[in-house]
């Protein structure tokens, strides 16, 4: 997530930079940035360049200030409110898909404020299906039956999932083991069913959900084993709450496609992995990755494991994990921004 903290007041500021100080410490936050003041012009640049805008001011000035931007909640990005003391932080818009509410609790745990979520799903203990969606990196076709389905969810109505049983839906399962809350699920399994498909169905309405390609970029040092280099991989699954089996593909350079470690963890987890050439590396251009200078210096790319993660899952994608060194392994996350078709 790529976030930025826009403040109007000195106190303001200087909870900005408390802020972002813990939060570049998360591997998911991809950049945090700092913007004091111009509040209106700001907003306007702001709102489609970050996934999330934390504002830390009045309420009324964020409400005026990001009416006019305002235009689906599959597409604005999340905002947070803050006033200037840190006592409350308020999830405001764009709280499911967007990520405000997840973010909400996280920054309100940071600075041991008092966190105000205010969807009807959350406060009554209901997981809703763009929260299912979003928390298992799902591309939802008919986004305008998200309301439909919420609704009915509320009111205790049964949620049916139904996928082919050819697929690998573990995440799936253990999602809804674990998050299901009070809910009414049921679980079929049809060949009607395209295996890169969940179908759901509630109140006669239906969703049809969509993986979206999640490719784990691998760097590390030479003679790195499978174990060592699987142990970095479930602490990036365990920080990103995520089932291994919501792995599509691992990535690396080039330089590595002889990698014994990377190429036995492959073989055993039944992940293909996809080593890509130094001269795509060379000519990929992200202000989002981090550049090595040991790697430039011995090998012309600015990085192994973040461009060939965003490389693989292709083009438009994002990191949602950024590179994090593991004893001598270096791990990536990049989401795709399509959903898999096959």
């Amino acid at each position: 997530m790529k976030i930025a903290i826009l403040s109007v007041s000195k106190k303001g500021l200087n909870l900005s930079f408390k802020i972002k100080e813990l939060l570049d410490k998360d591997s998911t936050i991809i950049k945090c940035d700092i913007y004091h003041k111009d509040v209106k012009n700001n907003f306007n640049l702001l709102f489609y360049e970050y996934d999330a805008i934390i504002a830390i001011m009045a309420s009324g000035i964020l409400i005026r200030s990001i009416s006019h931007l305002l235009e689906s909640k599959t597409t604005d990005p999340a905002i947070l409110n803050i006033d200037d003391n840190g006592n409350f932080v308020i999830s405001m818009l764009s709280g499911h898909l967007g990520g405000a509410n997840q973010l909400t609790s996280k920054i309100s745990t940071l600075i041991n404020a008092t966190p105000v979520i205010t969807t009807s799903t959350d406060v009554n203990k209901k997981l809703g299906i763009d929260v299912l969606a979003k928390d298992l990196y799902l591309y939802i076709d008919n986004t305008k039956e998200i309301l439909h389905f919420n609704k009915s969810i509320l009111e205790s109505k049964e949620v049916s999932f139904t996928v082919n049983s050819n697929g690998n839906y573990d995440y799936l399962f253990e999602y809804l083991n674990n998050n299901t809350l009070e809910m009414d699920v049921s679980i079929y399994f049809s060949s009607r069913i395209n295996d890169n498909e969940i179908e759901v169905e509630c109140d006669n309405h239906k969703i049809i959900l969509r993986p979206r390609k999640i490719v784990f970029g691998i760097g590390c040092k030479r003679g790195k084993s499978s174990i060592e280099i699987k142990k970095a991989i479930d602490k990036v699954l365990n920080d990103l709450n995520m089932d291994i089996s919501r792995i599509n593909m691992f990535s690396s350079a080039e330089i590595k496609k002889d990698e014994k470690g990377i190429l036995d963890l492959s073989k055993e987890l039944n992940i293909p992995v996809n080593f890509v050439e130094i001269d795509k590396l060379k000519l990929f251009k992200s202000e989002d990755i981090q550049k090595s200078d040991f790697v430039m210096s011995k090998f012309g790319i600015p990085g192994v494991c973040e461009p060939s993660a965003l490389i693989t899952a292709g083009y438009d994608s994002k990191l949602i994990y950024k590179k994090t060194a593991f004893d001598g392994v270096t791990v990536s996350v990049a989401l795709s921004n399509k959903k898999i078709i096959k």
